[in-house]
């Protein structure tokens, strides 16, 4: 692994840049190391760039860290990620991608996970998207399908603050009987920078359920696109909630779609955006605190 590299996987990580356990991390686009435990395999595709990685039953307290790293410009890295997770394992995977570019040249890391969890699964997805570097257009394009069987349960913890200039973000699940999903988003964008995030959600079981949350801020000239279906096509429980701040002349439209397909599906979608409050400004700059700082204070709270 190069010196970006392991920056990368620092800022990724919150400072870790070695790991065990199961691990694989890419690097330009080609596998820079990898390794399997006792209970999580790992294995290279055979008819293109990825993994499938296979957790076995009553898998129990490991992790899995599968970092990607593009550390120049002229980098157009696509990678598809298999994930089988046995019945009743219950095991956390830290992905996340960082793109450093240099020179004016663009680079790209797109990102296609799909998870499969057996009857009773947990899985806890944590991914951090990170963007370093001078000029050259970074792009972020993660891609995200889930097939959770009964009772099975993923969380997901989405991160993307600054640095990333292009950003499309899809999501698609489709839930049983009893499965829940779990999402937590949370979005910085600065410049002329450009996300938009895209949920598909099917609740086909009794007992399913969703709990959508994202929280964005679009600071200066950059724009956000936000939009989540959910599908109740069973008893279940769907909730979506969209917040943005808007600072400066950041630009956000948020589509929140709710479709009820059963007499006894429950959904309910909130959406706020906004300017931070002239008194929340006001409070902190009077504990000494000039407007530009209580303005990040304010930000920094909003997306924790």
């Amino acid at each position: 692994m190069n010196e970006t590299t392991k920056k990368l996987l620092r800022l990724i990580t919150g400072g870790k840049a070695d790991f065990g356990g199961a691990y694989s991390i890419r690097e330009n686009g080609k596998c820079a190391d990898m390794r399997s435990s006792e209970n999580i395999k790992i294995e290279k595709k055979t008819d293109k760039p990825g993994l499938d990685i296979r957790i076995r039953p009553g898998t129990k307290g490991e992790t899995l860290a599968i970092p990607a790293c593009v550390t120049h410009g002229g980098v157009d890295d696509l990678v598809y990620n298999d994930f089988y997770i046995g019945e009743g394992a219950d095991v956390v995977i830290v992905a996340g991608c960082g793109v450093h570019t240099e020179h004016g040249e663009p680079a790209r890391h797109n990102g296609i996970h799909r998870f499969f969890l057996a009857r009773g699964a947990h899985v806890k997805y944590v991914e951090k998207h990170i963007g370093t570097g001078g000029d050259g257009i970074r792009s972020i394009d993660p891609v995200t399908e889930a097939e959770l069987e009964r009772d099975a349960v993923l969380e997901m913890d989405t991160v993307q603050i600054g640095g990333v200039d292009r950003s499309v973000r899809k999501t698609e699940a489709a839930l049983e009987a009893g499965a829940k999903l779990l999402i937590r988003e949370r979005i910085l964008t600065e410049g002329r920078q450009e996300a938009t995030t895209h949920f598909r959600v099917e609740l086909n079981g009794a007992g399913s359920g969703v709990d959508l949350v994202s929280r964005s801020v679009a600071r200066d000239d950059s724009r956000q696109s936000y939009e989540s279906v959910i599908f109740g096509n069973a008893p279940c429980t769907g909730h979506s909630a969209c917040d943005a701040i808007i600072a400066g002349n950041g630009i956000v439209d948020a589509s929140p779609s709710l479709n009820a397909r059963n007499g006894d599906a429950q959904l309910i979608h909130e959406a706020a955006i906004g300017k931070i409050a002239g008194e929340q400004l006001l409070k902190l700059q009077t504990l000494g605190l000039t407007e530009q700082e209580a303005e990040a204070k304010i930000i920094e709270g909003f997306l924790i």
